[in-house]
């Protein structure tokens, strides 16, 4: 790259000034949707390198293209690098959309227009069954899951993606380029469905600037934290990384505990949790693992489940108010395997039966899934599973998941070694929720 900028230097001193003018970035790129969490609307996110106006076009697919219009802001991201690199960031949110009615749009403005894209807006209500696709520690570099990704959200299979943190490895290379071209790859994806994400431990340079700016999640929390509404469940996406990067502040931890606490409670409202009778969280770091790397869910003491106690005051952990207030499934990434744990807290089993597991089970259930695929390859595990760990794999893959009912939800886990065979599925039946269900 550097030799790059050497010659373009040389030739704008050797051409004529009208050949110097650097190119001017105003088309749109590394277009994607996201929920706003309010029903009937949706949150378009794009990104020029030159600042213009925020405009979408769309309408009712197959009505009249562009029907509608809708204008919304630009704001400017300076990289932390050294080069400072500026890129302009772009937010329209589209209101007052058909429930489960796919839309035809564009993006950009009159100085430049995105490809033709389209969505379907989520569906209100909880009588419906959303379908996701759920990893994380996607990269740019060995991306193994994508193209499958790609290809099954563009056929229709999922409503959802959740990305569990680590994206691009890393977003904040090469004075962000790597980031530019790792949204480019996942449009393909995003721009179709809404794309849900969790910080993760490489997105963490510069405050997680990369992160923060780059995706529009609901909440004011810069997509830090945030929860949302889907069919029958109550989604809950949170920060572990503040429990590791204390320098930006050791007050996020505590902060984002409050709100957890604040949300839990109010998710737990009896007439809410009689609508949306199923709790998930999604987030990076996870509170149990059986790899062979020496990462925090290896501990004992890990900081996620217990907290911390090197810190003034004391920072809490998160498995204790999981339990107390009924979360159903916690979803997880980073290490770059898949594995099932066994219904656990404490690191007890609470399976149950022993003939149905997973049929009102009397503690959380955990998955893992971080093995999109990244230049880091895989991770390993120890020889011998934990008690709680029910089902591990290597394979390169992600998870899907639908949320049947009330009473049902789905997993199964795919595996782009095996040319896309489901390596792994279960049930998770549950005739109550909240904490009763422990009993």
């Amino acid at each position: 790259m550097g030799c790059l900028w050497m010659f373009w230097a040389f030739f704008c001193l050797a051409a004529a000034p009208v050949l110097c003018v650097p190119p001017v970035g105003l088309q749109p790129e590394q277009v994607h949707v996201s929920y706003t969490g309010v029903p009937q609307s949706m949150i378009i996110t794009w990104t020029t390198f030159n600042k213009t106006e925020s405009w979408v076009e769309y309408g009712v697919w197959g009505g009249k293209l562009f029907q509608l219009t809708a204008q919304g802001s630009c704001t400017l991201f300076k990289d932390g690098g050294d080069e400072g690199r500026k890129l302009y960031m772009h937010r329209v949110t589209l209101t007052h959309l058909k429930p489960g009615t796919a839309y035809v749009y564009h993006c950009g403005s009159n100085d430049g227009w995105s490809d033709i894209l389209f969505f379907t807006a989520i569906k209100e209500g909880s009588e419906w069954s959303p379908k996701f696709a759920l990893f994380g520690d996607l990269g740019n570099d060995n991306p193994q899951s994508l193209a499958r990704l790609q290809k099954e959200t563009q056929l229709g299979m999922y409503d959802v993606i959740l990305h569990i943190g680590d994206f691009a490895y890393d977003m904040d290379e090469d004075n962000a380029r790597i980031g530019d071209e790792f949204m480019r790859q996942i449009q393909s994806i995003a721009a179709y469905v809404p794309y849900m994400t969790s910080p993760g431990n490489h997105e963490n340079a510069y405050n997680f600037s990369n992160y923060r700016n780059r995706f529009s999640m609901p909440g004011d929390t810069e997509s830090l934290w945030y929860s949302w509404n889907i069919g029958p469940a109550h989604i809950i996406s949170f920060s572990t990384e503040v429990y590791f990067y204390l320098e930006y502040g050791l007050d996020l931890i505590f902060k984002q505990y409050s709100w957890l606490e604040k949300d839990l409670e109010e998710a737990n409202k009896p007439e809410n949790r009689r609508v949306r009778p199923w709790i998930i969280t999604m987030a990076h770091r996870p509170m149990y693992c059986s790899n062979d790397d020496k990462d925090d869910c290896t501990k004992f003491e890990s900081y996620v489940r217990v907290g911390r106690n090197d810190t003034m005051p004391v920072a809490p952990g998160l498995e204790k108010l999981f339990y107390d207030y009924g979360v159903d499934l916690e979803l997880w990434a980073h290490e770059h395997t898949y594995e099932r744990l066994w219904p656990v807290y404490g690191f007890q089993v609470f399976n149950g039966s022993m003939e149905h597991p997973y049929v009102n089970p009397r503690a959380p259930v955990h998955i893992i899934t971080g093995s999109a695929g990244c230049r880091e390859k895989h991770d390993g595990f120890i020889p011998a599973p934990r008690d709680w760990s029910a089902f591990r794999s290597t394979d390169y893959g992600y998870t899907r998941m639908q949320i049947l009912n009330s009473t049902h939800l789905y997993l199964e886990q795919v595996s782009d070694d095996q040319n896309g065979r489901v390596i792994d599925n279960m049930w998770l039946v549950k005739e109550q929720h909240g904490t009763a269900a422990w009993k």
